[in-house]
């Protein structure tokens, strides 16, 4: 008969016992509850009020500048609808849209300079898209501010904006 050798099966031997002890140790174990005795509840969970987020705020000085500011605030809110990469050379709709942004960072207007007339669901989908993303960093240096972007539409749903877009295809 073929053996192996003495090393190797003392070897193999304690891999087994090692083993057998571990997993030993995760036999789980259950101890009986009387019909009468109810479980204990769980204590009761504190939560501790959550601040309020404060405001960001935008040092921009004109309308260009704070653009920049509210297309990056537009992407942190909608992280997983932006589209990565440039942009195919057919969009599904673009459009033109301009904000009014108070002093606390509020919209208080919108104005579409060209909407996609074509896809209506899409200038329906913008608008509340900005409405979410409010409150906008505030404008300290200009009080109040009216700026304008262009949205790039993909079909699949997602956008760039002209400020921050990676390109066209």
């Amino acid at each position: 008969m073929n053996q192996p050798p003495k090393g190797r099966s003392t070897l193999l031997a304690r891999t087994f016992t090692s083993m057998a002890a571990i997993m030993a140790g995760c036999t789980s174990s259950t101890v009986p509850v009387s019909p009468t005795q109810a479980p204990a509840a769980p204590p009761p969970v504190t939560r501790l009020p959550v601040a309020p987020a404060l405001p960001t705020v935008s040092g921009a000085s004109n309308a260009r500048a704070y653009r920049s500011d509210a297309a990056k605030h537009i992407y942190s809110k909608n992280s997983e609808r932006i589209f990565h990469g440039q942009l195919p050379p057919l969009l599904y709709a673009i459009g033109v849209l301009e904000v009014e942004v108070d002093g606390k960072g509020r919209v208080t207007g919108m104005h579409w300079l060209r909407p996609p007339k074509h896809a209506p669901e899409v200038i329906a989908e913008i608008e509340r898209t900005v409405r979410q993303a409010a409150p906008f960093p505030t404008p300290v240096r200009m009080g109040r501010v009216t700026y304008t972007d262009t949205w790039l539409w993909h079909k699949s749903g997602r956008f760039q904006l002209d400020t921050l877009t990676e390109g066209q295809l």
